[in-house]
């Protein structure tokens, strides 16, 4: 089955689509890359989606728009996937959406918010969507994330000592080969919040950890920021920008402690906060290895602490593995998407706490009679890259 996977993360910059060529052989389940095309959102639909993230109030007007203009954008990429990857010849959708709130209290997670209508997708395409994959997860008792862990899971399964996945993302996760799966804090959101705002929003992100490199870490803002209590809370735990948003760094630290720190020793101090709380994780599960993916990776004053963070630890990124960095979470929803369509659970409960396991998602019909395959007598174990 050709699968189009859709993802658009915490730093929501734009949407990336991965096609996949799937089938199951016994208890492998097979991936052939196909490839992977992105799309930025227009400036004005960014606009409209940072305004309306956590802490702002807005109007269910402008939740409409976004589920909207965000569906109308996740389906044009889809079109350009299929087309240019598959040959139009893709058989499914699945769409991740737009994370915009993730209800989390006392530790728990109540409910998740992914915006990006997929009756847009599916009228654009003709194709069947499975999307909403989250909520399923949070209703069987679960965090909802990370839902790469399966696919973690079956893909490293093999590999020698104690290799974990990390994602680097807005917000950072890791999946460990006993199942442990949690968010270890931000990853780029920080990050990306302090470029925009020393810059007067020129810069989207600290492009290639320049500033970062340029400045000194300031140690009591460090102490300050490593003392959230999110940190210290035990695993199956997520977070999100409604903790880590644009606002977290000055509603935490006093005014007199940023007062004249220049932007670069603030982006050193995020960058060094970052890493700590990362590679504390890593050090938490035993970890043998560290196999990266995500923006992230694309930092290089990140990636350098990190690795100065966890000596005798390799840090390698996915794409030494065959697993294009930038399209990992795509080619996982691809994967979760295939899951659901065959009647198979895509979570493990290690690695979200929830109660079982579960078929995640919602399905949209395509344009033709919606037919469903066979469903499949037992999951995968492992995961196959061609």
């Amino acid at each position: 089955m050709r699968v189009i996977g859709l993802m658009s993360g915490t730093s929501y910059d734009g949407i990336d689509a991965a096609a996949a060529e799937l089938r199951l052989a016994g208890d492998t389940l097979i991936l052939e890359r196909l490839g992977m095309v992105s799309e930025p959102y227009d400036a004005g639909l960014r606009d409209l989606l940072a305004g309306a993230l956590p802490p702002a109030a807005v109007p269910l007007a402008d939740v409409c728009r976004l589920d909207t203009r965000i569906g109308q954008a996740f389906a044009a990429t889809a079109v350009r996937a299929d087309t240019e990857l598959c040959g139009g010849r893709a058989e499914l959708v699945a769409s991740h959406g737009q994370t915009v709130y993730h209800w989390v209290d006392g530790g728990r997670v109540h409910g998740t918010l992914q915006l990006g209508q997929p009756a847009w997708i599916a009228e654009a395409t003709g194709l069947p969507v499975v999307s909403d994959f989250r909520p399923r997860d949070v209703a069987a008792g679960g965090q909802g994330a990370p839902l790469v862990g399966l696919v973690d899971l079956l893909w490293l399964r093999g590999r020698p000592g104690t290799p974990v996945a990390l994602n680097i993302g807005g917000i950072a996760n890791l999946t460990a080969p006993d199942g442990t799966a949690f968010d270890t804090g931000p990853g780029c959101a920080l990050l990306d919040a302090a470029a925009r705002e020393c810059s007067g929003g020129r810069l989207a992100h600290d492009t290639d950890g320049a500033l970062a490199a340029a400045g000194r870490v300031h140690g009591p803002l460090l102490q300050l920021l490593s003392a959230d209590p999110y940190y210290a809370r035990p695993a199956p735990k997520t977070t999100g920008k409604e903790v880590f948003h644009p606002g977290y760094l000055r509603a935490t630290a006093p005014p007199e402690m940023l007062a004249g720190v220049p932007a670069e020793d603030v982006l050193a101090t995020l960058t060094e906060l970052t890493a700590r709380t990362i590679a504390d994780a890593v050090r938490g599960v035993s970890a043998t290895e560290v196999v990266a993916s995500g923006g992230g990776t694309r930092n290089p004053a990140l990636m350098r602490a990190l690795a100065a963070r966890l000596p005798g630890v390799p840090v390698r990124v996915s794409d030494d593995l065959g697993l294009p960095s930038d399209a990992k979470e795509a080619y996982a929803f691809a994967v979760l998407g295939f899951l659901t369509l065959h009647g198979l659970a895509g979570t493990d409960p290690a690695c979200t706490g929830a109660r079982r396991p579960s078929v995640l998602g919602s399905l949209t019909p395509g344009r033709d009679a919606l037919r469903l395959p066979a469903p499949a007598e037992r999951g995968p174990v492992r995961l196959k890259l061609e």
